[in-house]
């Protein structure tokens, strides 16, 4: 093969890594590379902010569990992305965010749109670059697509100088990569996989604590398979939803600040908690001399930096969580001198004390006939799509009401910025789910605060033909700062009230899209049902109770068992 532009070799690289979808803004330094992406076949989607581009690229990572890819230009196009490349870090989302950045001859000369992006960068990527050299192009982007895939996912930055992008390269052959000062471990060691089935047995009080691990290395059906099996409770982080089915009767729901009254007491009295894929975040732990006091504990994770960071572990398994599961299943079935028929029936006991924590305290609200409760707007929504929709989230009390109320039974269904707590997340990384899935139902849950924070990318999923839907929840505060200041400021509301919002009605008609309003509880169904059957972007404005709070809540510094309830 002959010469080509470094911008050439950028468009090859991404076809190579199967990529058919990227999300960026175009500027001066990566004119190029646009100009180059026109002749291939892979789709280009312009947003309306950085922001967005990197977020709708995570989007479409989490539901795929491809690599998702962003490309900004340099300066302000860089800098506008780092909340969605942090965002991504947080939540072990595998991204390749190419950069712009100018000529090589004027770094460091405070150019024009010139910064140091990878400098700003480092503390949030997991790996980041700048080309130095054109031969270093080509392997430069195949080493940040094997990083950000595998191992702990996360997001790598590649810096493209300008010049680098127009000059001519030879495009090399693609070698097996082999990093040796970068070697995850994915099988799990046979010695600790005993111990830790030794003591599954001999635990009379044991649950599954899942995190997001299980679904990023797609162990759903093992993790399924094991608590079957053994007839063992599970509880999900934020990020865990999905991992195992909320319908199924071993499901306690989320665990934590807003996790159910079974959950956080389940944890409490347990002898054995078994951590999967979860790095113990302090949303879960609460107070941690008080959390899982009582148990010893067993933590699956690829990363071994998580182990025992937060929390101190008996059993500490270092590998993938899917070959960890399966290991660990195919020892009950071949090595376990116990029938398992009996391990199950021993856990009834347990699931009795479990049953009836649940029906003394389920997850509940105090119903209003006059006046929307927004987790009855959940349940709706959960109800007419049959449990079966992508929904992403922005942040806030609309985030926690969807993590309660929609149960979730499918992995890669519930998407939402859970370490970082990015508002403006929702809308952008709706986008790039629909795009990833244009067949499926996408809905945003919102809050009338946190959607205005991008809302500009209703015009980004109006232009592409995204058929998205958004359920604000709208009560005209700042929902989750506002029920802090109530509950410890004495109702001092300093700057949580929404005193101007648009009509988001009228909004979504200027963008083109349909605009859905329900003020009273009767009227809720009948919207959802509309906004399902169309064919088109549709705002859902829901005027729901001003003043609720999301139940139950663990006060900060508190342990999970001294939780505020309805």
């Amino acid at each position: 093969m002959g010469k080509i532009t470094g911008s050439q070799a950028v468009v090859k690289c991404l076809e190579e890594e199967g990529v058919k979808i990227i999300f960026g803004y175009p500027g001066g330094a990566v004119i190029d590379l646009y100009d180059a992406l026109l002749e291939s076949k892979i789709t280009n989607v312009l947003v309306r902010h950085e922001q967005g581009a990197v977020h709708a690229a995570d989007g479409l990572a989490r539901v795929t569990g491809e690599v998702g890819v962003a490309l900004l230009t340099s300066g302000p196009g860089a800098t506008n992305g780092v909340t969605g490349i942090a965002t991504a870090y947080m939540d072990s989302v595998p991204l390749v965010v190419l950069t712009g950045q100018v000529p090589r001859a004027l770094i460091g000369n405070d150019a024009f749109q010139e910064v140091d992006i990878v400098g700003i960068t480092r503390p949030c990527t997991k790996h980041n670059y700048l080309v130095a050299k054109p031969e270093d192009l080509v392997p430069t982007i195949r080493e940040a697509f094997h990083i950000a895939r595998s191992g702990r996912p996360g997001p790598v930055l590649v810096d493209l100088p300008k010049d680098i992008l127009g000059g001519l390269l030879t495009f090399p052959d693609r070698p097996v990569i082999n990093m040796l000062s970068y070697q995850p471990t994915y099988k799990p060691h046979p010695v600790q996989i005993e111990k830790a089935c030794k003591k599954i047995i001999k635990a009379k009080k044991p649950i599954l604590y899942v995190g997001g691990g299980v679904i990023l290395s797609n162990a759903s059906s093992e993790l399924t398979e094991l608590a079957v099996k053994l007839n063992i409770p599970v509880t999900m982080t934020l990020m865990g939803l999905g991992a195992f089915a909320g319908t199924s009767e071993l499901s306690m729901g989320m665990l934590g600040m807003h996790g159910t009254y079974t959950a956080n007491m389940a944890v409490a009295e347990c002898d054995l908690l078994i951590a999967v894929g979860a790095r113990f975040d302090d949303r879960v732990t609460g107070k941690l001399a008080e959390f899982a006091s009582k148990a010893e504990i067993i933590h699956i994770d690829i990363d071994p930096t998580s182990i025992s960071k937060n929390v101190k572990v008996d059993v500490p398994i270092v590998a993938d969580c899917k070959n960890a599961l399966a290991a660990i299943n195919e020892w009950f079935n071949t090595k376990a001198n116990v029938s398992l028929e009996e391990e199950a029936e021993r856990h009834q006991p347990w699931l009795t004390l479990i049953r009836e924590w649940t029906a003394k305290h389920p997850l509940c609200y105090k119903e209003n006939n006059d006046i929307i409760k927004p987790q009855y707007v959940i349940e709706i929504l959960h109800k007419l799509t049959g449990g079966k929709a992508i929904i992403t989230t922005e942040v806030g009390q609309n985030q926690m009401w969807a993590a309660q109320f929609y149960q979730f039974d499918y992995p890669r269904h519930f998407v939402t910025s859970g370490g970082l707590g990015t508002m403006g997340f929702g809308l952008p990384a709706a986008i790039g789910a629909q795009m990833a899935f244009p067949d499926k139902t996408v809905i945003d849950i919102a809050g009338d605060g946190s959607i205005q924070m991008n809302i500009q990318e209703l015009a980004t999923a109006k232009q592409y033909k995204c058929p998205v839907k958004v359920a604000i929840l709208n009560n005209s505060y700042l929902g989750m700062v506002r029920q802090w200041q109530e509950l410890f400021y004495e109702k001092r509301y300093a700057s949580t009230t929404m005193n101007v919002t648009p009509d988001f009605v009228e909004l979504a008609r200027a963008y083109g899209a349909v605009g859905l309003r329900a003020t009273t509880k009767s009227e809720v169904v009948p919207v959802v049902k509309e906004a399902l059957a169309t064919d088109n972007l549709v705002i859902m404005d829901f005027k729901i109770e001003k003043e609720e709070g999301v139940y139950p809540m663990v006060p900060a510094g508190k342990g999970n068992t001294e939780m505020l309830l309805v």
